[in-house]
């Protein structure tokens, strides 16, 4: 992946957590130069293991050949809904980086609190590995994981399609959507 080039494509993708059944996904393809480029929606079950299904779907309905590289708005979604990224980046071939934008102590104990019992998700966290904290341009801070392309970057990718704050104009803009479509 060639990072400097203007016309580089992210998805961002990110959630609208309601606390219904389901959560809305949008997707934002977002050039480099910070041009939108295009939308897909999905939705994930709320407490369900369906994430990366429908990450996976999002990016297969867009059949699009110029998408470098897919940010997510958090690895765990809609109530502990656990996406694999190393799947998403495997499948597609497409690059995946992780952001969240708090330091916490993990959900680790969470996850084994509401489902004691249940091995597949609790393996499927273990899997995301370690948050690397990364300091944007805006001297805010922000935790990422990357698979598909080195730690560096994937943190340059972020500051570059960082305005200002923490968020990712991608991931922003997805936000944005996914928080109208939960209205829809």
């Amino acid at each position: 992946m060639h990072i400097p080039k203007k016309g580089l494509r992210a998805l961002g993708i990110a959630e609208s957590y309601t606390g219904r059944t389901v959560s809305k996904l949008a997707g934002v393809v977002m050039r480099k130069d910070l041009r939108i480029d295009g939308f897909a929606f999905s939705t994930v079950t709320v407490g369900g293991m369906d994430a990366t299904a429908s990450v996976l779907r999002m990016v297969l309905d867009l059949e699009r050949s110029d998408i470098n590289v897919i940010m997510l708005s958090g690895c765990v979604i809609a109530w502990f809904n656990i996406i694999n990224p190393q799947q998403i980046a495997d499948y597609t071939g497409i690059p995946v980086i992780c952001v969240t934008y708090e330091d916490s102590k993990g959900l680790l104990e969470d996850i084994r609190h509401h489902f004691p019992d249940d091995s597949i998700r609790l393996s499927a966290f273990e899997k995301l590995g370690k948050r690397v904290p990364v300091e944007l341009h805006t001297h805010q801070t922000i935790f990422i994981r990357a698979w598909g392309l080195d730690q560096r970057d994937a943190a340059q990718l972020c500051n570059d399609f960082t305005l200002e704050g923490k968020i990712p104009e991608p991931l922003r803009v997805a936000r944005l959507c996914a928080r109208h479509a939960s209205f829809l």
